[in-house]
Parts: C-alpha cells; sequence; structure tokens
C-alpha cells in the first residue's frame, strides 16, 4: 500500500484535475490523502451559510473518495500573493511530515490562477529530498478552466508526459464533482460535465484508452 496526497490550492481542484486517477488509487488499496490549501472566512469576504454549504461539501466529497484523512490549511483564497513564502512552505510541509506520502499530486505551476502557481512553488519546495525524503514521485495535474487559460507568453503549456486510465471511474469522478453546486455549471462552461468527459475522452485517445487522465512528472526517484 503506497500513501498518496494530493494538494488541492481549492476544494474541487483535487476532483477536476485527477478525481479518476484518486478513486482508482483507493480502489486498488492505496491511502489518499486531501490537503486543501485556501478555505471560506469571514474575513475574507464570505458569509456564514456559504462556510457552512462548503464544510459540507468538503465532508461529502471527502466520503465519496473515502479519503485517509483531510487537511485543511484555510489560508485566504484568492489572496496567497499577500502571505509570506515561508508561511506557505511550512503549512505545507507540516501536512507533509505527519502523512509522509510517497506520491504527491499538485496544479499546474502556470496555472491562470495566482493560488495555483503559489501552490505548486511551496510544494516544490516543500517537497525537496533532504526536508520530505519519503517523497518519490511528483505529478502536476491539469485543472480545466485554469490550466487551459494560462496565457504566459514564456510558457510552453500543458505537455503531459503521464496518463491514467480511468476508464470505469470516469461517471463516478463526475458525480462527486457535482457535490460542488456552485462550482459547475452547463456546457460550455468549463467545469461541466460534458467539458470534463471530452478532456477525459482526448486524454484516453492520446494513451490508447477509452477515458484518462493526465500529467507531467515533475521528479521522480528509483
Amino acid at each position: 500500500m503506497k500513501k498518496i496526497l494530493v494538494v488541492a490550492p481549492h476544494p474541487d481542484d483535487e476532483t477536476l484535475g485527477c478525481g479518476g486517477t484518486l478513486l482508482r488509487y483507493i480502489n486498488e488499496g492505496h491511502a489518499v490523502h486531501w490537503l486543501i490549501v485556501t478555505g471560506m472566512t469571514l474575513e475574507g469576504g464570505f458569509t456564514e451559510a456559504q462556510i457552512e454549504k462548503r464544510k459540507s461539501e468538503i465532508h461529502q466529497v471527502a466520503k465519496s473518495y473515502l479519503f485517509s484523512s483531510v487537511h485543511e490549511l484555510n489560508l485566504p483564497t484568492a489572496k496567497l500573493d499577500t502571505l509570506p513564502m515561508g508561511k506557505i512552505i511550512g503549512a505545507i510541509g507540516a501536512s507533509l511530515a505527519e502523512i509522509e506520502p510517497e506520491i504527491v499530486l499538485t496544479a499546474y505551476r502556470n496555472d491562470a490562477h495566482s493560488d495555483h502557481q503559489i501552490v505548486f512553488d511551496a510544494v516544490t519546495s516543500a517537497t525537496k529530498s533532504f526536508r520530505s525524503p519519503f517523497v518519490k514521485k511528483l505529478l502536476t495535474y491539469e485543472t480545466i478552466s485554469e490550466t487551459d487559460f494560462g496565457m504566459k507568453p514564456e510558457d510552453g503549456g500543458f505537455r503531459p508526459n503521464l496518463y491514467v486510465d480511468i476508464e470505469g471511474y470516469l461517471a463516478q469522478k463526475l458525480d462527486i464533482l457535482k457535490i460542488f453546486e456552485s462550482e459547475v455549471a452547463d456546457f460550455p462552461f468549463p467545469r461541466s460535465r460534458k467539458a470534463l468527459e471530452s478532456m477525459a475522452y482526448l486524454r484516453g485517445s492520446q494513451c490508447n484508452s477509452e477515458a484518462a487522465e493526465a500529467f507531467m512528472l515533475v521528479k521522480e526517484i528509483i
């Protein structure tokens, strides 16, 4: 059994980017842990009703996946760039030290959302081999509506070099995503069932499977 940690800048990123892969890992008997970096707070401009609803959604999603543990850092949403980088690295590093995962999955560095960029930088720092020797593989996932809207001229784009066959898990992934009611809408909205199905079929066609999720391998230690 391997210990796997998925780092989500925001709750729903884990499902958008690698929900089928997480379901497959869990079905194969591995322990999958969920780290949510940001959270809704009154200070961040969210209402008590929104905060309570999001708590309920996180609980339902965790139960649907059967995550081994859920860790919430509750750092300010869309305001990570206002925090000292050391604070973010330290918070993520503390969760890594507690879980000691062998595999870590996180958001792509050049996504449009600044939180994703900062989380990637913090994760790569916290998973340096002398800090987290137990981490043997680091992967980035693509988040529809963020990865595809990354427009940095110097970025070569998300170029997957690792695929996971998620045939048999796609429908369950999409059902879990529906729990985040405020984050999904009808096509042609990017976070729609049709768009995500289309992406899964496209990635599947690239690796000779019915449906797949794509990743970029950042590092692997063998």
